[in-house]
């Protein structure tokens, strides 16, 4: 008897991968003005941050809320424009909350947070998600080295397009080229762009804080490290075309001429 070769095609291909998202993290349990201030954040970067997919993230509330207000917290994300796809990761309280809820929970390592002696940890800063959302409707396969031998991981095969993510983890990334807008450079390290940097470039990706981003010609979309991110609606006269560094002080990302 012949076997059957079943020649159907696959209804689905099912993958894992690095999708970029942004983290609210939530400071008080108040929805009306949660919902004032990302308003506030869409109006002035709308192509960044209307119908941009977030993370709700609950670890910094002194104590979970109740299934009530975090359905009213979501309710005010998505009324501020932005579309909620899940809670950030934090302990099994959170877990039990979005098994209620219906909602996944984003996390990269989630043992990483697992309670030690039953005592509730927070999540890690470093385990925020990168603030920084693609909006366009396809992205290119991101190109992404390891650290086996290398302290920095060096892009030269020219600009990096619109649409394109750049990914060096574990260390820093130096582009030889011009960074395009719609484009994303991303390290866990610095990142250095010898090159007009029109697209995103987001330094300290696992919470870095002493990662900076340096470029020859400043004309960037967004500049993130360590999730404290600036938007560009217009770069200052002062820095437009400027070779400039960014770094932290604390939680503010300063900016300055090289």
């Amino acid at each position: 008897m012949n076997a059957r070769v079943d020649t159907l095609e696959a209804a689905c291909d099912l993958r894992f991968g690095q999708v970029g998202m942004a983290c609210v993290r939530v400071r008080r349990a108040d929805a009306a003005a949660l919902c004032d201030e990302l308003e506030r954040r869409v109006r002035a970067a709308p192509q960044m941050f209307s119908r941009a997919a977030v993370v709700l993230d609950l670890s910094h509330l002194s104590a979970l809320p109740d299934d009530g207000t975090v359905d009213a917290l979501l309710e005010a994300i998505r009324s501020a424009g932005m579309l909620p796809v899940g809670l950030a990761y934090g302990t099994a309280a959170t877990e039990e909350l979005a098994t209620r809820m219906g909602l996944p929970l984003i996390a990269k390592f989630r043992a990483a947070y697992e309670p030690v002696g039953g005592e509730a940890q927070p999540i890690p800063a470093a385990a925020a998600p990168v603030p920084a959302v693609s909006t366009a409707p396809a992205r290119e396969p991101i190109h992404e080295e390891s650290a086996a031998a290398h302290t920095a991981m060096r892009h030269a095969a020219g600009a990096v397009r619109s649409g394109q993510q750049v990914y060096a983890r574990d260390r820093d990334l130096v582009v030889n080229a011009a960074v395009a807008n719609g484009a994303e450079v991303i390290a866990d390290g610095s990142i250095h762009v010898y090159g007009s940097l029109r697209g995103r470039a987001m330094a300290g990706a696992q919470g870095d804080t002493s990662a900076r981003i340096y470029c020859t010609d400043f004309h960037a979309e967004l500049v993130a490290i360590a999730g404290h991110y600036r938007v560009f609606e217009q770069i200052p006269a002062d820095l437009e075309g400027q070779a400039v560094q960014c770094w932290l002080e604390g939680e503010k990302l300063l900016i300055a001429r090289l």
